[in-house]
């Protein structure tokens, strides 16, 4: 299919696309940067398609969206397509939702597709920051990097990351300690006791708020292992050597 018939069947998502971006021109780029590219491209539709998967909260959509804008930015390092300054942005987006879905493979594979230029780009900076945190378990790290996103466009993934970090210290605490003060809880949780409050109400109802505490359910004793039936197994392997001394 050329990139024609691709452009007219997308005219609904390039419609859509604008208007969850408040009929803006620009999705993540200043004024002064938009002269250099050109609305319109065919590049342009599926990156306001992105965009849109984002606002709207649909990964599904986000992936495919952006495996149809990847060869765009091909072409365009080949010089075929005129550049897109959306371009890391939008990388750094993906970078993110592949950090999100805990694609780490995939994550480092698509970084090393760019370029020493792109690793300097604060959109993937933030990612690869981001991944680096969440692999040494910096998760104060990975919680207050939220305040820094490079476009608020990203504050979906983040939020999802921090849930995803709020697992895995809850997790971890639950295994650790019986009980923790609410302000410990909190420290390492939440900033407030009302978003502790509700987190525990809705994530992990087993949980109590007794007196100050945050009381965690007891892990379950593991079950004991089965016995292994030693006699039965004695005669099955005898009865193997026995058949395979007769087949030889």
């Amino acid at each position: 299919m050329s990139k024609t018939i691709q452009v007219n069947s997308n005219q609904e998502i390039e419609r859509q696309a604008f208007m969850a971006v408040h009929g803006q021109n620009n999705l993540f780029i200043s004024t002064d940067d938009e002269a250099s590219y050109s609305q319109g491209e065919p590049g342009d539709i599926y990156e306001r398609a992105v965009v849109l998967s984002v606002k709207i909260e649909d990964q599904d959509a986000f992936e495919r969206d952006f495996f149809q804008l990847k060869p765009y930015y091909t072409d365009a390092h080949g010089g075929r397509l005129p550049p897109s300054p959306q371009e890391y942005p939008i990388l750094g987006l993906n970078l993110l939702r592949l950090l999100v879905q805990n694609r780490i493979a995939e994550f480092h594979t698509e970084l090393e597709l760019l370029s020493a230029s792109a690793m300097e780009n604060n959109c993937i900076k933030h990612a690869v920051e981001l991944e680096q945190s969440f692999m040494e378990g910096a998760y104060n790290r990975v919680l207050s990097a939220r305040q820094t996103v490079p476009h608020e466009t990203y504050v979906y993934f983040m939020d999802l990351l921090a849930k995803t970090v709020r697992g895995e210290i809850a997790g971890c605490s639950e295994k650790a300690y019986d009980s923790l003060s609410i302000n410990d809880a909190r420290k390492i949780l939440f900033s407030l006791d009302k978003e502790l409050f509700e987190y525990v109400k809705e994530e992990h109802p087993e949980w109590e708020i007794k007196n100050g505490f945050v009381i965690f359910q007891k892990a379950k004793e593991s079950a004991p292992c089965k016995e292994i039936p030693s006699l039965q197994l004695i005669n099955q392997t005898l009865s193997y050597a026995r058949e395979l001394e007769r087949i030889v």
